[in-house]
């Protein structure tokens, strides 16, 4: 069976990014770091950016991430959502009130007219995400 997983790139800021959607999604995380490749990246300062990191929730979800070294061009996130759905709205609300802590709100989460509960915001990292908990 194939998976189709969020892979989000941060120029410095991956570590930090999935050590706090650990603390909102739960989870296991394994994170990679450059230094444990030498001949990945030139510069001896960037041995502790991320290579790459895994989240798997008990839930099944798998997010990954990985952090950009110099000498590779980065472009900050644009024209996609994490989309996160299947939740009850008590959890996703939880999610919800993680998440946007430092985030910009771009749609505040009510009630959505197919029912449930949707909001849209972009994390304190940059991340678009949008939320939706399924009706009662």
């Amino acid at each position: 069976m194939a998976n189709l997983n969020p892979y989000l790139s941060f120029r410095t800021e991956a570590r930090q990014a999935m050590e706090f959607y650990q603390g909102v999604l739960g989870g296991d995380l394994e994170i990679n770091v450059f230094g444990e490749f030498p001949d990945m990246v030139q510069n001896p300062e960037q041995h502790d950016l991320v290579m790459h990191a895994q989240l798997t929730t008990p839930d099944g979800l798998v997010l990954m991430a990985s952090d950009t070294p110099d000498g590779i061009p980065f472009e900050p996130p644009q024209g996609f959502s994490v989309s996160l759905s299947g939740n009850t709205q008590e959890r996703t609300q939880q999610v919800w009130d993680a998440l946007s802590e430092g985030a910009a709100i771009t749609m505040p989460l009510d009630t959505a007219p197919w029912g449930g509960s949707f909001g849209m915001l972009v994390d304190r990292f940059g991340v678009p995400w949008m939320l939706h908990g399924d009706p009662e």
